[in-house]
């Protein structure tokens, strides 16, 4: 399996290794720039090794890259503070496992996410109740206070839909997700109602699969894909299990999952029509 912080360190030392090829530059060249022996521009290139972000800021003014996005992207990847963005999941470090905050820590650098549900509502649409009732049946002997942590969590996570650039999340919903009675009806139906009104956020597109549609091609389990700015290289697709996260990265699996995901919204109901699918559900809850 491939775990965040190998594929951050692949995706990034690839960056760096098409960025040095955009100059021109051998490896052995760029590290003379920069005052290195060239074996350590390999091992970063490769991901074979970690890199400072004070090591990425020399090599990206030795490439000339000028792109703030970009640059700042890059640095985050490499563990970087700067931004201005603040790294809240590190006050959770002791009751979050590392591939958990690795997926925070890309979901919040993301500027899109694709996904498909098809047990549970998108954490990122979450009410607060609906995602205490989710986490106390999916995580077994837990104590009040570690149950309350990741639910603070969750709820911190829908902060990327509010912020001056706020990620574009689009959902196909299974209508399992829909019917599924999570936290009693009451939970349900606030759950619902919340649906509908960040549904119609304009950052938010969510589309119904309905039980009609039949068998498809997302049978098989959800899966999440991470869009980032500047550069589509960096995009991975994310698939949960019950004990780890595996996170793919080849660029045949990003077009397989991109394309399973079209087919999906193809099959599902329009935006429009899906809101009034899930506010029917609510109505009738």
């Amino acid at each position: 399996m491939q775990y965040g912080p190998a594929v951050r360190r692949r995706k990034l030392g690839a960056e760096l290794r098409a960025l040095r090829a955009r100059t021109g530059l051998t490896s052995g060249e760029a590290a003379r720039l920069v005052g290195w022996h060239q074996s350590k521009v390999s091992r970063i290139e490769t991901g074979a090794s970690g890199v400072k972000p004070a090591d990425v800021r020399l090599l990206l003014d030795a490439y000339g890259v000028a792109e703030a996005e970009l640059r700042e992207l890059l640095l985050i990847l490499a563990g970087s503070h700067d931004g201005g963005r603040d790294h809240w999941w590190h006050a959770y470090r002791g009751v979050l496992p590392p591939t958990y905050r690795d997926f925070i820590s890309l979901e919040s650098q993301a500027s899109a996410m694709r996904t498909l549900e098809t047990s549970v509502v998108p954490g990122l649409l979450q009410t607060p109740e609906y995602a205490r009732a989710v986490t106390r049946a999916a995580v077994e002997g837990l104590d009040e206070e570690r149950l309350d942590a990741l639910v603070e969590v969750r709820l911190a996570r829908q902060d990327v839909l509010r912020t001056h650039r706020p990620l574009e999340l689009t959902a196909v919903l299974d209508e399992a997700v829909l019917r599924r009675e999570v936290g009693g009806p009451e939970v349900m139906a606030r759950q619902l109602r919340r649906l509908v009104e960040a549904g119609r956020l304009p950052q938010v597109r969510l589309q119904v699969l309905p039980f009609r549609a039949g068998a498809h091609i997302g049978i098989t389990g959800p899966f999440v894909i991470l869009s980032f700015p500047s550069t589509s290289d960096l995009d991975v697709v994310v698939l949960d299990h019950m004990t780890s996260s595996l996170y793919l990265e080849r660029r045949e699996d990003l077009q397989a999952y991109s394309e399973a995901f079209n087919t999906l919204r193809t099959h599902a109901l329009s935006p429009e029509d899906s809101l009034d699918f899930i506010a029917g559900i609510g109505d009738d809850t």
